[in-house]
């Protein structure tokens, strides 16, 4: 399937707008301080204001849950992630992601099968990198066979490569275009490519450069702001999470007078957000 048309069958546009929802802390985390039901609440609150902004779809993330583990979490967070998905897609009705640090990738791919979401965001999906939790290795083989195994074909996998927060020393021989040309091998449905830290901005160059390289889609995961959202005229899908936020500092409350700006600079490319 065609990049665009990738993107038109998860979201029901040609290019997509993706807000992100950063979790509180989540039960056993070093910072947790709320309920389950309260998260939630909370989370559903910020999905209805991305989708009153006209965003296409959501993501969530349990980034609050800081210091990660590496590669897989208690059965309490992927319990709490599905609840939390569940009330996001009961309350704004769009297409759902999910991510789960720091390379949770099956835990994700569980807890959106289980919600109904239509998407996870991967981390160390083909090659290896050194995050700040250590070695991350390739997960495509195990991830596309636990898909299989639980029924969950329809959610499709978007591939962070070249991955934020990480040192790229041990594949520097591997340019970021070869790199989705491997995840694209490994069949996922789409790659990301993001700053070298939350929110920074890519490298317009380097997006264009991955788009050119494969077929799938090619969706630029950080740094996005009304200012340089045009430079990105060849990503299929925008993911947005830091510079929504109170001073544009991703642990910060929600601004809806920022996400609608970015709203509004998306729709000014001539593709207009939904209602």
């Amino acid at each position: 399937m065609a990049s665009q048309a990738i993107i038109q069958a998860l979201f029901g546009v040609p290019r997509a707008l993706i807000g992100v929802i950063h979790a509180a802390a989540l039960p056993g985390t070093p910072e947790s301080r709320r309920g389950v039901a309260a998260i939630a609440e909370a989370a559903a609150a910020e999905a209805c204001i991305y989708r009153g902004a006209g965003f296409h779809g959501l993501l969530i993330e349990n980034t609050h849950d800081r210091p990660y583990l590496k590669g897989s979490v208690g059965p309490e967070i992927t319990a709490a992630m599905a609840v939390i998905g569940l009330e996001v897609r009961r309350a704004a009705g769009l297409p759902l992601g999910v991510q789960i640090l720091a390379g949770a990738n099956s835990a994700a791919l569980a807890v959106a099968h289980a919600c109904g979401a239509s998407f996870v965001r991967v981390e160390g999906f083909v090659f290896a990198h050194v995050a700040d939790e250590g070695i991350i290795e390739s997960t495509a083989g195990e991830l596309l066979r636990y898909r299989r195994a639980i029924g969950a074909d329809q959610v499709r996998i978007l591939a962070d490569i070249k991955k934020k927060h990480s040192a790229h020393a041990i594949t520097a021989d591997v340019d970021l275009a070869e790199t989705a040309r491997a995840a694209e091998f490994f069949q996922a449905d789409g790659v990301i490519v993001s700053g070298v830290a939350t929110g920074r901005a890519a490298d317009p160059a380097e997006v264009r450069a991955v788009a050119e390289a494969v077929r799938i889609p090619a969706l630029v995961g950080s740094g996005i702001t009304p200012e340089n959202l045009a430079s990105f005229a060849a990503a299929g899908a925008l993911i947005v999470g830091s510079s929504v936020k109170e001073e544009g500092l991703w642990s910060n409350r929600l601004d809806e007078g920022r996400v609608r700006a970015v709203a509004r600079a998306f729709g000014e490319l001539g593709v207009t957000p939904q209602a």
